[in-house]
């Protein structure tokens, strides 16, 4: 789990809008960002308790995405679903499973993310990767106002990172796969990225402020890794009962032991590719 307004000439320029918790502390970087009071986490927002509309500018070119040496292209079974998609919650191990390389852009493609924006509007989230609705492929959507009809619906394919900016910023971060969880997170200020869109057409842009951390947080998802393990040990303390409640919830409903444990797994931070930004 995928912020601000974002615009440039080029046509991959999207409008989000700003969800901002009591750690904002962002200064402009491209960007003109306000405080907003009561938006408590990153990853929610309610149609009774709308932000304000500024703007974030990121400056998008089209550009080559070589293919990830390893990758494995997804079949047409892994693109195969049948709705309504559920939201996958911690600790299932889809969670954590590989996610394939998209190669076929398609009306099923299409049907996938018309389904994400359902549920995402549904579940009141502003952002969503495909492994949290059982998706195991390289696939995020996202749309910082929260509402359909409102704001901007922004689909990245395959995504990849060639930049991350070396100021880092703490903010308290939700994910529609631990309901009701919340945390402190660090986060590179702005990130440079590679995708495709819903039809193929690869192209480069750069994140900047919430923009980026709305990504960030959805492609960690892509990567198998989860909120919490980019937590210090004092603000996952604040949570552990909370993820330990979540175990026992998975076996209660499959009669299985939890693939993961909070108590007894050693948290290894994510690397976090820096370059000069």
């Amino acid at each position: 789990m995928a912020a601000a307004i974002w615009a440039s000439s080029s046509s991959f320029a999207r409008a989000l809008h700003p969800l901002l918790s009591r750690h904002t502390s962002l200064s402009p970087l491209n960007c003109s960002l306000h405080r907003f009071k009561s938006a408590s986490c990153l990853f929610f927002s309610t149609s009774s308790n709308k932000p304000p509309k500024f703007a974030v500018y990121a400056q998008a070119r089209r550009a080559l995405s070589p293919k990830i040496k390893g990758d494995e292209m997804a079949s047409p079974a892994d693109l195969s679903f049948e709705g309504p998609l559920k939201i996958v919650e911690y600790p299932d191990p889809i969670l954590r499973a590989k996610n394939k390389r998209i190669g076929t852009f398609d009306d099923n493609l299409k049907k996938l993310v018309n389904e994400m924006f359902d549920i995402m509007y549904k579940t009141d989230g502003i952002g969503l990767s495909a492994p949290q609705v059982g998706m195991n492929v390289q696939l995020m959507v996202f749309n910082a106002a929260g509402e359909r009809g409102e704001g901007e619906e922004i689909v990245l394919v395959n995504p990849r990172v060639s930049r991350y900016s070396r100021r880092m910023i703490p903010y308290d971060e939700g994910c529609l796969s631990f309901p009701e969880i919340y945390g402190d997170v660090e986060r590179p200020d702005s990130v440079k990225v590679d995708a495709q869109d819903i039809n193929g057409a690869r192209f480069e842009l750069t994140l900047t402020a919430l923009p980026a951390r709305v990504f960030q947080h959805e492609f960690d998802h892509l990567q198998g890794v989860l909120f919490f393990e980019k937590m210090t040990d004092e603000v996952l303390d604040t949570i552990r009962e909370d993820l330990v409640a979540l175990e026992k919830k998975f076996e209660e409903k499959t009669g299985l032991p939890t693939p993961e444990s909070i108590n007894t797994r050693k948290i290894k931070k994510a690397a976090v590719g820096f370059g000069k930004s």
